[in-house]
């Protein structure tokens, strides 16, 4: 089987769009949160029972582009999907491929992998849904880039990042890259695999922004920012505006999950 849709290695170069964006950091299935930082982007939603589906306006020529992680370990992974499938179907919207969401997909498409990690919970709450709508989710995530390259190439979006030499490649390494980011291969006493800190040596011209690991607060790293704020963990869900840099950010209405690994803080300073 060499389908298409199970190669999955493809990025997205849109050298045309210059913006402005509404760039929205790990989602992981909380939904309430994302519609109410949409809604503080000055987006409008509206659920169409009908149709059943979210019905949006965009704010002035804006796009939004997710960095992935839609799914797995909030309260609502399903609905998360629909908006922003609606979101894309409606040209409103770009999403990366997250690890979680790739998990997902596999899953779907009936590979053997290990429910964990919070994909128990998206099983369970997709038991509601029809077979129509698991095979829209399936044909999504199947089309989902691992990274996005935007602005004539100032601006690149991937789930865990991606060093400048490998903007733009498409290889079944550059795509691990994407959604796991660099790893040393060996696993912490807690069993989770040591990430290496690539933004720290980082020196591209392109702006690169990404998720991923939960950081306390975005900062701005040689060009870089991450912009998962932890919200399934009981943190803050986050949009950067590009090119204008304004973060945006609303508090997780509660704490969904328990993050194995630290949040990381960059700064010292509560």
């Amino acid at each position: 089987m060499n389908t298409k849709a199970e190669q999955k290695h493809d990025n997205l170069e849109l050298p045309e769009e210059h913006g402005p964006f509404h760039i929205i950091g790990d989602v992981h299935g909380c939904f309430k949160e994302l519609v109410a930082l949409l809604r503080q982007l000055e987006y409008e939603i509206n659920f169409n029972a009908d149709e059943q589906r979210y019905l949006v306006k965009a704010p002035d020529s804006c796009t939004a582009v997710f960095v992935g992680d839609l799914v797995d370990r909030g309260p609502n992974s399903p609905e998360v999907l629909r908006l922003v499938m609606d979101m894309v179907d409606q040209g409103l919207a770009y999403c990366v491929s997250g690890n979680h969401d790739d998990k997902l997909y596999r899953m779907l498409i009936g590979r053997q992998v290990k429910i964990r990690h919070g994909l128990e919970l998206t099983v369970e709450q997709l038991k509601s849904y029809d077979s129509t709508f698991l095979k829209r989710v399936e044909m999504f995530l199947s089309s989902l880039p691992h990274h996005i390259i935007l602005d004539e190439g100032r601006l690149v979006v991937a789930h865990a990042g991606l060093e400048e030499h490998l903007h733009g490649r498409n290889t079944r390494g550059v795509r691990e890259l994407c959604l796991y980011g660099p790893t040393t291969g060996e696993t912490d006493e807690k069993g989770l695999a040591i990430r290496l800190d690539w933004a720290a040596d980082y020196c591209g011209k392109a702006i690169v922004v990404y998720g991923h690991t939960p950081v306390h607060e975005p900062h701005w790293r040689n060009n870089t920012i991450n912009i998962d704020t932890g919200c399934v963990f009981g943190g803050r869900l986050t949009s950067l505006t590009y090119p204008d840099h304004v973060l945006t950010s609303v508090d997780s209405y509660d704490t969904y999950a328990d993050s194995v690994r630290p949040f990381i803080r960059y700064h010292q300073h509560h």
